[in-house]
């Protein structure tokens, strides 16, 4: 009987099976399809004309001529272009430190639980939330020259009256302030929840060997939360060198041009001057300049980013 029983096991066990995988796989591929296609038409399609568009002397409503390389010369050779980028690099070297830290020093405020925390919290990350132009509107009310919230209360203290987004020395603070204040709560999120993971008994055993607070956060929280800190870095430069919204309904580029960055001015290229060549070699430089800069950001983080694991 056993021998029966053990050549029908060897029978059954050389009956090929059954392709489930390919069918699972194929349902896979089924479920993904709708997500796959609308990003090839509405993503992949579109960036790789853009691509083209490049390449070419395309006024909005002309015909259109290729030039090669012709607008990625005359770009780079643009003083406007050049001061356009300076711009770009002085608010996003102005805005990622301030929202790192600010960022940060909030998470660590708030992470102990104490009365009241929870609704501090959300008046934080309330601003993440609100729609970016209404934020810009309110804030360039607020700023005002002659009845803004701002200069009344210099006005209660006796100071001077100063106008805010029409002075180039100070439209730009102005503007990576607000910008500051509508996305730190973002990465005060993310702070938080990395801080949660550090394990509680690496600061009771620093306690006992007489570390000070400090101490604690430069040697433990800090090497432990450094992936995070990486991701928010890079996601906020991102986030600062598209910036737009704010410039756009805060100061139209101005005062002489002293907060045009490279989106504005891609926009201006293309729905002002109805040049769209020009403007998508703008865009594709935009691109290539985020992308080089995440690569050494990513080679960089050997030097300073632990517990990747």
């Amino acid at each position: 009987m056993n021998a029966d029983v053990q050549a029908e096991w060897r029978q059954k066990k050389k009956r090929p099976r059954k392709p489930m995988f390919k069918r699972d796989e194929l349902a896979g591929w089924l479920f993904i399809s709708p997500m796959l296609l609308g990003f090839t038409i509405f993503m992949f399609v579109p960036i790789g004309f853009a691509f083209y568009m490049s390449f070419t002397d395309w006024p909005l409503l002309g015909q259109s001529e290729f030039i090669g390389t012709a607008n990625y010369q005359a770009i780079v050779q643009d003083p406007e272009f050049q001061q356009v980028m300076k711009n770009t690099v002085l608010f996003t070297a102005g805005l990622v430190p301030f929202n790192i830290i600010l960022a940060l020093g909030l998470a660590l405020l708030l992470r102990h639980p104490l009365p009241g925390m929870g609704l501090f919290r959300t008046i934080v990350f309330v601003p993440v939330v609100t729609t970016l132009v209404v934020w810009a509107i309110v804030w360039r009310y607020m700023f005002a020259t002659d009845f803004g919230f701002i200069n009344s209360i210099l006005a209660w203290f006796g100071i001077e009256s100063q106008a805010w987004l029409y002075n180039k020395n100070l439209a730009m603070p102005v503007v990576i302030l607000t910008s500051v204040l509508k996305n730190v709560g973002l990465n005060m999120v993310l702070f938080l929840a990395a801080l949660q993971m550090v394990p509680k008994n690496l600061y009771e055993a620093a306690r006992i060997d007489g570390a000070g607070s400090w101490r604690q956060f430069k040697n433990i929280t800090l090497p432990i939360i450094s992936p995070t800190v990486f991701l928010a870095t890079i996601i906020t430069i991102i986030g600062a060198m598209k910036i737009f919204a704010q410039i756009f309904v805060m100061t139209k580029g101005g005062p002489e041009s002293s907060t045009k960055v490279i989106v504005y001015y891609i926009w201006e290229k293309a729905f002002r001057l109805f040049d769209m060549g020009y403007a998508s070699a703008a865009a594709f430089i935009l691109f290539f300049v985020i992308f080089a800069f995440t690569l050494i950001q990513w080679w960089l983080r050997k030097r300073w980013v632990y517990n990747e694991d």
